[in-house]
């Protein structure tokens, strides 16, 4: 997607909504093959969540950006967002983004930097040193520190080219962005690189984070009924 970029800033060649090309991804960068895998969601109805492998370790949404969906809550929803920033965790792992086109990458970031605890990194890879050295960094260090590294950068122009669809020009904008909803210290938060900081969404936990996740999911694609440009990828841990 399409941030508001300085002079100079990077661009990256969009990631695509692909769980497929998501796992061989996120394998690649240190999660073993056989901790955690992604899968789509098919649908908001219980029968169709019942499908998604469980437990959920974080949820990423696709959807497009226009008047309608960045036009995010009421304001009687946003006093319950701005009540619930105050109790923000001091646990939640969040970064910027000011790496044009990048936030399929800062989603995936989100999704495994806030799931540490429940993953057996490899020894020694990307993801054990990214999330390292970030660890003490505030968000917008976070962003510094991604947009100089050629590693990810790398990994990530691999991935933005192996999906089903030509991957668009480097010129061309964007109007889909990704962002990860996951479950920190028993709430739910949004986590988009756009914004300088995390979204309080309420109470969430581990066995309820799909169906909370899809409830913030349906207010934002109700707010454009007649799109079909939403996918939802959810992270599960193999059992």
């Amino acid at each position: 997607m399409e941030v508001s970029e300085r002079s100079g800033a990077k661009r990256w060649i969009p990631l695509e909504a692909n769980p497929e090309v998501m796992s061989q991804f996120a394998w690649g960068l240190g999660i073993p093959e056989e901790e955690a895998e992604f899968y789509d969601v098919y649908g908001y109805d219980d029968e169709l969540l019942d499908m998604v492998p469980k437990p959920v370790l974080a949820v990423i949404f696709l959807y497009p950006l226009n008047d309608a969906t960045e036009v995010k809550i009421s304001p009687v929803e946003q006093q319950v967002v701005d009540d619930g920033q105050k109790g923000v965790s001091n646990n939640v792992y969040f970064m910027q983004q000011t790496v044009g086109n990048a936030c399929g990458t800062v989603a995936i970031l989100h999704a495994v930097g806030n799931i540490l605890p429940q993953l057996h990194l490899r020894n020694g890879s990307f993801f054990e040193r990214f999330f390292t050295s970030t660890a003490e960094m505030t968000p917008a260090e976070r962003a510094e520190f991604l947009e100089k590294d050629t590693e990810l950068e790398s990994a990530h122009s691999v991935a933005a080219t192996a999906g089903h669809t030509v991957a668009p020009d480097l010129s061309v904008n964007v109007d889909l962005h990704f962002v990860c909803l996951t479950c920190v210290d028993g709430k739910l938060y949004e986590l988009d690189g756009r914004w300088p900081s995390p979204t309080c969404h309420g109470p969430s936990s581990p066995e309820t984070l799909l169906k909370d996740a899809v409830g913030v999911i349906q207010n934002v694609s109700k707010k454009i009924p007649d799109s079909v440009n939403f996918s939802v990828i959810a992270l599960s841990k193999k059992t």
